[in-house]
């Protein structure tokens, strides 16, 4: 019963351009700023160098992968039909362990910019509410999240640009550059995880890529405006915040963004407080984006057969996959209760550059195994593009391998374990079955 069930096709570009900013623009807004506490300014900026390098690459590659199976798994459903079964079980492990992790993330940043405006709020308690809210908002439908998506967005984007209006008259290059490097090159790949906290979820726009309408043009327009929008204030915001003040009185905050405005205008100065309170939009976007992510994948992994077959259920009206609304609500809250804001960010990151691996090796195997297949957007400059990003992304899994080992240990021990039970379950010889009787039914 569950093949049958099927979501909403009510977006178009400017929506896609939404979701993807919006899943992403919290990035701006704090957790990057960590990795001044293990790189320097310069250190953490050529660390963002080399990562905006990784995912303008990869988001020209992912495309392609996008445009030729619009289906809700995104990176699950590539590696599902490039490697079968176990493949797709580790990209949607990995995809899951992103979108799960970063949720809390923004989650314990919004309870902070609310406890900074209002301290007598505690922190956890304004998170949880958050995750009860959105949930609830998401129950609502694609469509009208997705307008949601759009003004919080664009409220988000504006503010960013107000911000960098007022803080850059007061960059000093001397402050920016007031021990540059202090942990070497070494520092460069410890801040790794930090810079691709600036671009992580991008690739989350794959998981709605069912409910797009005109998938062949629009899923296109909206990655790659998203892409270069983010490219753009990433950069910005932190050369601006940079010059602003020392950094180590900046890498450990969860509110960057109106510390550095307070810096500027003074803590009690009323644009400090407003910048504060606006400064809630782009965590909303993020938030409530990655929301939508985490529960299209879920319902992705239990339509085929991963995860408990009610996750896939859509509810009647709005057909919106509630329950891994639910669910993915409630794992979020376990998860901000036991982890602190830095060990999420680097969990979601590691999460994310496994899929990203997975899902350039998949495109590699598609374009040899399935030549015929449809492709609406070719990734430019092939094998090169597809390529870079493959050994970018490898090169910042290893280091984070390296400078985070029991992070990654809990990452791929949950990753072994999952494997582990689905062999014992005898569910990859189920669903290997199934895609062998869909293949042959096809021809």
């Amino acid at each position: 019963m569950t093949e049958e069930v099927s979501l909403k096709k009510a977006l178009n570009p400017i929506h896609i351009w939404a979701i993807g900013v919006g899943l992403v623009i919290s990035g701006e807004y704090f957790g990057w700023n960590y990795g001044w506490g293990v790189a320097g300014t310069v250190g953490l900026l050529l660390a963002t160098l080399l990562i905006t390098v990784l995912y303008f690459t990869f988001i020209f590659s992912f495309t392609e992968l996008t445009t030729a199976i619009p289906n809700a798994g995104g990176p699950f459903a590539y590696a599902l039909k490039a490697f079968g079964p176990i493949g797709a079980l580790i990209a949607g492990y990995a995809t899951l362990i992103e979108f799960l992790f970063a949720a809390p993330a923004i989650a314990l940043a919004l309870g902070s910019y609310i406890h900074f405006l209002y301290p007598s709020v505690p922190i956890l308690v304004a998170s949880m509410v958050s995750y009860a809210l959105f949930t609830v908002i998401n129950m609502l439908g694609i469509k009208e999240a997705a307008w949601f998506s759009l003004i919080m967005t664009v409220l988000a984007i504006v503010e960013l640009l107000l911000f960098i209006g007022v803080v850059a008259p007061h960059f000093k290059m001397e402050t920016f550059l007031n021990n540059p490097m202090p942990f070497g090159w070494g520092g460069v790949f410890a801040a790794l995880p930090f810079a691709i906290w600036l671009y992580v979820c991008l690739e989350g726009v794959a998981m709605v890529a069912e409910e797009v309408k005109d998938q062949n043009k629009a899923i296109a327009k909206g990655y790659i405006s998203a892409l270069f929008t983010l490219m753009v204030l990433a950069l910005a915001v932190m050369v601006c915040v940079g010059g602003i003040a020392p950094w180590d009185q900046l890498d450990n905050l969860d509110y960057p963004l109106p510390e550095s405005i307070g810096i500027v205008l003074g803590r009690t100065n009323p644009l400090t407080k407003l910048f504060a309170s606006v400064g809630l939009f782009g965590l909303i976007a993020s938030f409530h984006g990655i929301i939508i992510s985490y529960s299209r994948q879920m319902y992705a992994l239990a339509r085929s057969g991963y995860l408990p077959v009610q996750l896939a259920s859509v509810s009647r009206g709005q057909q919106v996959p509630y329950l891994a609304l639910v669910v993915g609500g409630i794992l979020g809250m376990i998860a901000l209760t036991m982890l602190d804001t830095s060990k999420l960010v680097i969990l979601s990151t590691i999460g994310a550059v496994v899929v990203y691996i997975v899902s350039m090796l998949a495109l590699f195997a598609l374009r040899r195994n399935e030549p015929m297949l449809k492709r609406p957007f070719k990734a430019p400059l092939y094998p090169y593009f597809p390529a870079i990003a493959l050994i970018t992304a490898v090169i910042a899994l290893a280091a984070m391998i390296y400078f985070y080992p029991w992070l990654s240990l809990l990452f791929f021990s949950g990753l072994a374990g999952i494997v582990t039970l689905f062999f014992l379950s005898g569910r990859h010889r189920t669903i290997a079955g199934r895609l062998h009787l869909d293949t042959k039914g096809k021809h």
